[in-house]
């Protein structure tokens, strides 16, 4: 098949979980034999870079906007895939990019779009964006072939909302079994002597609620552990200066990191945090147990159901009070975070990429599929039937 890969920033990933899925079902897609194409908007990937793991990268522009941004891109996208690239399959991501699955799908190609977490329950947008998401969320699955979800939680909230139960894939990960420490020498830390955050510095998120937390925490339990929050956020900037401001000396802000950094600072953290509300399958979570990192999650559905056994979670209700609390208990209790990195290298095997890439692979297979006239069923065949008369019309 020729896969068009659609509404990301594009790959190599560097940025969020979209593109980390689209760069590795790329790659996955590449070696089951298939031919793979991915946009890229050009502030993000570099124009020089024509091909990455094996996928072949086309670049168009867009308008630097936080509401324009992704919409703008994909449009430019589907329109050249359907004139240009001609491909087989187009998989589309992110909610809000729905309305354009009409493009692909109206010019016959095979549409796939995948909703994500419920784009419309994110804090970030006004009440206008949020009205324009659900609008999206509830004609995705009108508008494309198939729409899914990477947790069943979020298709149980969708179908609760909408009336329809939409298919579900998982998220995956893959531990690329870095060790190193190059990353924490540079920053002044010590494998096992911080807590880590990973994420967009974004209020759903809840960076300002886990810089809270931390600062609750009294400097005789913490013992000279830091907080490092890694990440940051496009159009955000005000925000991210008061969760900065909101910071004691002992919180550490990075910035982005990714890559071996970012593995190693995954595999070297005492314990991984992921205080988010909203979304699906976190990536950072199952990254987080794929490197053996205890972790202590919102009680948000899907973030439970993706640890299941797992991991610790914290009342997203009460916010930092309760998330202190958690906190606290299992930096005194490194028994327990030992016990709980055990039971995240176990549980993460059931999201192997492999797996996810296969799930992917046949589900675009039966949407090509059903597109095409194929066999008539034997049921519906008669054989060595009468030829029917004519009757002759009056003059």
């Amino acid at each position: 098949m020729k896969i068009a890969i659609l509404g990301t920033r594009g790959i190599p990933a560097a940025y969020s979980g979209f593109e980390t899925a689209a760069e590795h079902l790329a790659a996955g897609f590449v070696e089951r034999g298939h031919e793979v194409v991915v946009y890229c908007r050009p502030h993000v990937v570099d124009r020089d870079l024509h091909e990455h793991v094996g996928a072949r990268l086309v670049h168009l522009p867009t308008i630097r906007n936080k509401y324009l941004d992704t919409f703008v891109h994909t449009y430019l996208s589907a329109e050249h895939a359907v004139r240009r690239l001609k491909p087989d399959v187009a998989l589309f991501f992110i909610a809000g990019n729905s309305p354009l699955t009409r493009i692909t799908r109206g010019a016959g190609v095979p549409t796939v779009i995948n909703v994500d977490g419920l784009d419309s329950d994110r804090s970030k947008w006004p009440a206008a964006a949020k009205s324009y998401l659900r609008f999206a969320e509830r004609n995705a699955p009108r508008w494309a072939d198939v729409a899914l979800t990477d947790s069943d939680s979020v298709a149980d909230i969708f179908d609760e909302r909408y009336g329809q139960r939409i298919d579900v894939i998982p998220y995956g990960v893959e531990d690329p079994g870095y060790t190193t420490t190059d990353t924490l020498e540079r920053l002044g830390l010590t494998p096992g002597e911080y807590v880590l955050f990973v994420g967009r510095l974004e209020p759903e998120n809840n960076p300002h609620v886990l810089v809270d937390a931390f600062s609750r925490i009294p400097y005789s339990v913490t013992r000279g552990k830091k907080l490092v929050v890694v990440g940051g956020a496009p159009y955000a900037d005000e925000f991210i200066q008061s969760v900065h401001r909101g910071a004691d000396p002992r919180v550490l802000f990075p910035g982005y990191v990714f890559g071996r950094g970012y593995w190693e600072l995954q595999k070297h953290a005492y314990l991984s945090v992921v205080p988010t509300e909203v979304g699906g399958t976190h990536p950072v979570i199952l990254e987080a147990m794929a490197a053996g990192t205890a972790v202590l999650v919102n009680d948000h559905a899907p973030n439970v159901e993706t640890i299941g056994l797992a991991g610790h979670t914290f009342s997203g209700a009460e916010g930092a009070p309760s998330l202190a609390r958690e906190l606290e208990a299992l930096l005194l209790d490194p028994e327990r975070v030992a016990t709980l990195r055990e039971r995240s290298l176990e549980r993460a095997k059931a999201y192997s990429w492999d797996h996810v890439t296969t799930q992917y692979e046949d589900l675009l297979h039966r949407v090509v599929a059903g597109r095409s006239h194929g066999r008539l069923d034997e049921r519906f065949v008669v054989r060595d039937a009468p030829a029917p008369e004519l009757t002759r019309l009056a003059p």
